[in-house]
């Protein structure tokens, strides 16, 4: 049995994104690469687990520059030694760098392919500010047909009521469209909608995941975006043409 989609869900930094580099860049560079690399690692990971503590108490989405600048300030205080660096501004460009951040390499062939020769809306379906996914749009050269942030939804994903609104929103159902993510938990939840998945595999994210498990729970596993059209034709059952 085949099927066609209609539309595909991006999930944006990490998926379609590098924010480590943009990130590593704005650290100042009297700190080692390799601390501060794993640094940012944890202001990332951080903030996922922030995000996740309002999801669970049912809170509003929060800007996402309070939130990495709350993060920020409990990562300084691991650096007592380079405090005095720290100052105003620096930690204001480190904010500004989650504001400008480049695709991976591969992401915009991927993208192209999946709207002209598949013929599929592509949306970014992403926690976030609206402010932020321009700025990435811009920075990165991606094109969407729309950007659903959590802002903008009023919810975090994984709230499943954040996929319901932007499936209504354009107008279709959940086994219409696909989600594309380099999250597992934002994966799990698609699926409890009815969504196909495809998960993306990106060194800097997801990195508390077993990838073992992780290469198991979804439709399809990807290492980076290349194989994303073959991945949508697997889904579709052929149906897809390219």
């Amino acid at each position: 049995m085949t099927k066609r989609f209609k539309a595909v869900f991006f999930d944006f930094m990490g998926t379609c994104l590098d924010w480590h580099s943009s990130v590593l860049q704005s650290w100042p560079s009297s700190i080692p690469r390799d601390e501060a690399s794993k640094f940012t690692l944890e202001w990332r990971r951080q903030y996922f687990i922030e995000n996740n503590a309002r999801f669970l108490q049912d809170l509003p989405p929060e800007n996402i520059d309070v939130t990495l600048n709350r993060v920020l300030e409990s990562i300084l205080d691991r650096l007592p030694q380079h405090i005095a660096i720290f100052d105003t501004s620096t930690k204001q460009k480190m904010i500004d760098a989650w504001h400008s951040q480049s695709a991976w390499p591969e992401v915009q062939e991927a993208i192209r392919s999946v709207r002209q020769d598949f013929g599929l809306e592509v949306f970014v379906h992403a926690n976030g500010t609206s402010r932020l996914q321009l700025d990435l749009c811009r920075s990165s050269g991606l094109k969407f047909d729309m950007l659903f942030s959590s802002q903008l939804l009023g919810l975090y994903k994984p709230n499943l009521g954040a996929y319901r609104k932007a499936l209504d929103l354009i107008d279709a159902k959940a086994e219409d469209v696909l989600m594309v993510a380099a999250h597992a938990y934002d994966l799990r939840a698609a699926q409890e909608m009815g969504m196909k998945t495809i998960y993306i595999h990106r060194w800097t994210d997801d990195i508390d995941e077993d990838m073992g498990e992780v290469k198991n729970e979804f439709d399809v596993f990807l290492e980076g975006m290349k194989n994303l059209p073959d991945a949508i034709k697997k889904v579709s059952g052929g149906s897809q043409e390219i």
